[in-house]
C-alpha cells in the first residue's frame, strides 16, 4: 500500500528482543491522522488521500484552508500531506474525515522509507561537512590546518568546476532514510518503533511509508511434514536346505 502516515519523532531508546539482544530504535507518534480529503481519478484526474497530523489554533488558519477543512469536518494540522494511490482500489472505505490506524497500514517486521528534515548545522568547513583529513601540524604551515587548500585551476580553464566540495551551509536539509525495519507497534499509543535512526531532531515532524525497494516478503507457516508412513516388511524367505557336501574324489591308481 502506498498510503503512508505523519508522525513526529518522540526520540530513541533501545529495546531487547527474546534472545537478550539490546536494538537501538526510534520512536514515531503516528497518532491522529485524519482524512480531509480523498481524490478520484474521475474527478480529480488522479488518486490520492490527503492527510493532517497535529494540532493549529483556528487563528492560524486561512479562510481557504478553513473552508476545505469544515467539508470534512476535521480540525486543522499542523501538517497537511498527500499520499498518492497507485491503485484505486487501495482506497478502500476510506472517507474525509475518518482517522487512519497505524496497524491499519503497518506490520512488525516490515521495512519502511521515513523522510524528515535534518539537524541543521550552520556554516561548516570542509573538515565537518565533507569529512576531509585536514593539512599537516608541521612547521612551515602556519594558520592553515583546516583549510580546503587550493580550489581554482591554471589558466585554462581558469575557474573553479561547479559542485566543488568547499564550506558552506550543513544540514536542515530533507533526508530520507530507506529500509527501517518495524520492530514493535503499540497500538494502544499509536507509537511505532523503527530500528536505526531517523532523520532530525527530537519533536520534528516525519513521514513513514512502506519501502520502495527491498521489501520482504511474508514468511508464510508451513504445515510440518507427515512423516512417512512404514513401509510393510517382506515375508522372510524359507532358507534353501542345505546341499549334501560334495564326495571326496577318488585318488588316482597308480
Amino acid at each position: 500500500m502506498t498510503i503512508g502516515l505523519v508522525g513526529r519523532k518522540v526520540g530513541m531508546t533501545r529495546i531487547f528482543t527474546d534472545d537478550g539482544a539490546s536494538l537501538p530504535v526510534t520512536v514515531l507518534d503516528v497518532s491522529d491522522n485524519r482524512v480531509t480529503q480523498v481524490k478520484t481519478a474521475e474527478k480529480d484526474g488522479y488518486a490520492a488521500v490527503q492527510v493532517a497530523f497535529g494540532k493549529r489554533r483556528a487563528s492560524r488558519v486561512n479562510k481557504a484552508l478553513a473552508g476545505h477543512l469544515a467539508k470534512a469536518a476535521v480540525e486543522a494540522g499542523r501538517v497537511l500531506k498527500e499520499f498518492r494511490i497507485a491503485k484505486p482500489d487501495e482506497l478502500g472505505e476510506l472517507k474525509p474525515g475518518a482517522k487512519i490506524q497505524v496497524q491499519q497500514l503497518f506490520k512488525v517486521g516490515q521495512l519502511v522509507d521515513v523522510q524528515g528534515v535534518t539537524i541543521g548545522k550552520g556554516f561548516a568547513g570542509v573538515i565537518k561537512r565533507h569529512h576531509f583529513g585536514g593539512q599537516n601540524a608541521s612547521h612551515g604551515n602556519s594558520i592553515s590546518h583546516r583549510v580546503p587548500g587550493s580550489t581554482g585551476q591554471n589558466q585554462s580553464p581558469s575557474h573553479v568546476f561547479k559542485g566543488k566540495r568547499m564550506p558552506g551551509h550543513l544540514g536542515n536539509v530533507r533526508r530520507t532514510i530507506s529500509k527501517l525495519e518495524i520492530v514493535r507497534i503499540d497500538a494502544e499509543r499509536q507509537l511505532l518503533l523503527v530500528k536505526g535512526s531517523v532523520p532530525g531532531s527530537s519533536g520534528r515532524d516525519v513521514v513513514v511509508q512502506l519501502a520502495a525497494k527491498g521489501q520482504r516478503a511474508p514468511v508464510k507457516a508451513q504445515a510440518p511434514k507427515a512423516a512417512p508412513k512404514a513401509e510393510p516388511r517382506a515375508e522372510a524367505k524359507p532358507k534353501a536346505e542345505a546341499k549334501p557336501a560334495a564326495k571326496p574324489q577318488a585318488a588316482p591308481k597308480a
